[in-house]
């Protein structure tokens, strides 16, 4: 499988099966980004198209991202949502939720991983404000670390570990109503990275 430095030299030189292989690559996980943050399947359509035209348009200027191909698109489909969104606050269609929980981790297989998850899923969309949730399903759901999170939303990496610690506070206060049972308690701050896949 190609780098992202090879694909990104392929397309900066219009190479169409370089183009192809990026939106193949990232297409499909940046449209349940902005799902997941505009909770619209067609504004998220649009803002992925819009984000993939943007990118041609520089690579035919000679401009675009030079590393970290990942890290910038997903800045891209962030700045676009709220360029489209201006943090609307409606609640997700069922198709929303439906797409959100499609794919849960092969690591939950149990009942009663899949069920937390779902319920952490529900609480994400539900109870954190936009800054926790764009946090949280950057850090948890899309892997991004402390400094990328900061990155594509426009923040010190400082405020990103306190929006963080309050979303999680948020989700284990949303949690504690559900009958999750004792043997399911989500992790502490120190150890969400390594427990907390969400």
């Amino acid at each position: 499988m190609e780098t992202d430095i090879e694909l990104l030299n392929a397309a900066r030189r219009m190479d169409k099966d370089g183009l192809i292989k990026i939106f193949e690559l990232y297409s499909s996980a940046l449209y349940k980004y902005a799902l997941s943050l505009c909770k619209d399947p067609v504004t998220a359509d649009h803002v992925v198209g819009d984000v993939f035209a943007k990118l041609l348009v520089q690579f035919a200027s000679g401009a675009g991202p030079r590393d970290n191909l990942r890290s910038y698109l997903y800045q891209a489909t962030y700045h676009r949502i709220i360029d489209e969104t201006r943090f609307s606050q409606h609640r997700a269609s069922l198709e929303t939720v439906e797409w959100l929980r499609q794919d849960v981790p092969a690591g939950y297989s149990s009942l009663e991983d899949q069920i937390l998850f779902k319920q952490v899923l529900h609480a994400i969309q539900n109870k954190l404000t936009d800054d926790q949730r764009h946090v949280i399903i950057l850090r948890f759901l899309e892997g991004f670390n402390l400094r990328e999170t900061a990155t594509i939303i426009g923040i010190k990496e400082e405020h990103v570990r306190v929006i963080q610690s309050r979303g999680i506070a948020k989700l284990r206060k949303a949690l504690e109503h559900k009958e999750t049972g004792p043997d399911a308690p989500l992790p502490t701050t120190e150890d969400q990275s390594k427990n907390l896949r969400i």
